[in-house]
C-alpha cells in the first residue's frame, strides 16, 4: 500500500524541491517530473536512499558545469552503476541552473547528475534531458571548487571514474582533497 501511495503522489506531483548541503554552502533544486519523469523519479528515489549524501562534486568544471553522482561508499556506488534507466524526451534546455544526469549512451542513465553553469543547449540534441532545475544558492553552486576539471572525475566514457567506484570518498580525499563535499540531499516538505 505505501508503494502504491507513493507512486500515485509520483505521478500527479509537479514539482518538488530538494535542498542539497554542502561544504561551499547549500542550494536547492526544484524537480520537474513533467519535465522527464523518469529521471525525475530516479533522482527522488536516490535522494530518499540518501545516495548522495556524504559524496563530492567530482567532476566540476568551470564555465560548463558541475558533476556529481558517484557514491562515497564504494558498496553503495557499485549497487547502483548498473541499475539504468531508459531515457526521457528533452523537453527543457540546458541552461544555467538547470539539471540533467550524465550518460555515455542512450539508455544508460543510473546515478551521476550535472547542474549547468552556462548555456549548454548544444546537449540538447544528444539527448540529455534536464528534470529540474536550481531555485535557490545558485551563487553556492558557481563557489564548488572547479581547480581539478576533468581530472578528479572526468572520462565517463573512457572508463576514467573506475577508481571513484572502487575506493570512493577515501580515493577522491586523497588524490583531490580541495572538492567540495556532498553532506546532504534531503526533499522539502512542501
Amino acid at each position: 500500500m505505501k508503494l502504491a501511495l507513493w507512486l500515485a503522489f509520483a505521478i500527479t506531483a509537479s514539482a518538488q524541491n530538494v535542498h542539497f548541503e554542502t561544504t561551499a554552502g547549500n542550494f536547492t533544486i526544484e524537480v520537474h517530473r513533467d519535465w522527464a519523469p523518469r529521471g525525475a523519479d530516479r533522482f527522488l528515489e536516490l535522494v530518499r536512499a540518501k545516495y548522495y549524501d556524504d559524496s563530492r562534486f567530482y567532476r566540476s568544471v568551470a564555465g560548463k558545469w558541475i558533476q556529481f553522482g558517484i557514491a562515497g561508499n564504494p558498496k553503495v556506488a557499485q549497487k547502483w552503476r548498473a541499475k539504468t534507466i531508459p531515457d526521457d524526451p528533452v523537453t527543457q534546455s540546458n541552461k544555467p541552473g538547470y539539471v540533467a544526469f550524465a550518460f555515455t549512451q542512450p539508455g544508460t542513465r543510473s546515478t551521476q547528475i550535472y547542474i549547468n553553469l552556462v548555456d549548454n543547449s548544444q546537449q540538447d540534441a544528444q539527448g540529455f534531458a534536464p528534470f529540474a532545475k536550481v531555485i535557490e544558492g545558485m551563487d553556492v553552486v558557481l563557489k564548488l571548487y572547479t581547480g581539478y576539471g576533468e581530472t578528479s572525475g572526468g572520462g565517463m566514457r573512457a572508463g576514467h571514474q573506475d577508481k571513484l567506484f572502487e575506493e570512493g570518498n577515501p580515493y577522491l580525499d586523497r588524490e583531490f582533497p580541495k572538492l567540495d563535499h556532498l553532506i546532504r540531499a534531503r526533499i522539502v516538505k512542501q
